[in-house]
């Protein structure tokens, strides 16, 4: 089996590299000057136990491989990336190549059934970095994180391929389950990632005040409303207990992808697919998302205009919104 990582940033480095280590073949699909750093330097991956460097192949486009039958793709850019590298896909690889989304989001697996009839998701939790050309960071050790995978759309019986490809996740240190209801364990990542905005409008501390609860709280109404269920991993459950994010040297891990995105000015971040979901959803089913809404305006915002994050106080954000939203914050 060969892995074909599309979009090798801070989830697609980490999970290449730590597949390389374990003896699995794979082959980073990259841009711009990181692509060229890794083609040159090799691929630096920084932990809380010290720093490797890999020695990757890496391309710029994915019909620079030449595909093989054992191919699997994971694709791990943003998910307002996904369509565009899926035309691209399609031009190159064979449509029976298994395409896995290690993406936030749920759009993304939909997407990618338009043109791949085997398509897994792949429920993420792998607190990473990347903020310079070359280098990515991964501050769990000694498990990097959680890859849980199942068929998309869900299937009865068991999906060999899911079982193979969990098994090398686990080889590469990773923990990893195969869920047939993966559908569902996407959805419930979705109410975490919400916070993501929060940070890239409000700065990192702010992701665990009062703007989450009223975000998650719209969340949780609209999909009740949509009828839409999801899992969420038991806070107490010892997989969650693996996840052990530390410094990398005196520097703990930065804020999450959202932040990192503005940071590094990319010019475009991926809220439309994960607060504008609850939008979408709220829109459709009648149900109000104010404070979802104002999150993806603002995070676009900082994007176009090129901003780093934190650019509005948890209570310069608060104020913008309706008083009969907030009033649950004032009363407590």
């Amino acid at each position: 089996m060969r892995f074909i990582v599309y979009g090798a940033g801070a989830i697609g480095a980490v999970v290449g590299a730590r597949l390389a280590q374990a003896g699995c073949s794979v082959v980073l699909v990259a841009r711009g000057s990181h692509r060229e750093r890794i083609r040159a330097a090799g691929l630096r991956v920084e932990s809380p136990d010290g720093p490797s460097t890999l020695d990757i192949p890496v391309v710029g486009h994915p019909g620079e491989v030449i595909p093989d039958a054992d191919d699997v793709v994971l694709l791990t850019m943003k998910s307002q990336d996904t369509c565009a590298a899926l035309r691209d896909l399609a031009a190159a690889f064979p449509r029976d190549v298994p395409v896995c989304c290690l993406q936030n989001g749920v759009d993304n697996e939909r997407q990618a059934l338009r043109l791949f009839p085997q398509v897994y998701g792949v429920s993420v939790a792998c607190p990473t970095a990347f903020l310079e050309p070359g280098v990515v960071c991964a501050y769990s050790a000694p498990v990097p994180g959680l890859l849980d995978i199942g068929r998309y759309p869900a299937e009865s019986s068991p999906d060999p391929r899911a079982e193979t490809i969990a098994a090398a996740f686990r080889a590469a240190g990773f923990a990893s389950e195969v869920r047939p209801d993966i559908s569902r364990w996407k959805h419930g990542k979705l109410l975490s990632n919400l916070g993501n905005a929060i940070e890239a409008v409000c700065g990192p501390p702010a992701r665990h005040g009062p703007i989450d609860g009223l975000a998650r709280q719209e969340a949780r109404d609209v999909l009740a409303a949509a009828g839409i269920d999801y899992r969420l991993e038991d806070p107490a459950s010892p997989r969650l207990a693996l996840i052990k994010p530390r410094p990398i040297g005196s520097v703990p891990r930065p804020g999450a992808s959202t932040w990192q995105s503005l940071t590094r000015r990319t010019g475009s971040v991926e809220t439309a697919y994960l607060n504008g979901e609850i939008v979408l959803l709220g829109r459709l089913h009648g149900v109000p998302t104010p404070v979802n809404e104002l999150l993806q305006l603002i995070t676009d915002e900082i994007a176009r205009d090129g901003l780093p994050p934190g650019q509005l106080t948890t209570e310069e954000f608060l104020a913008r919104l309706p008083s009969a939203v907030t009033a649950p914050v004032a009363a407590s």
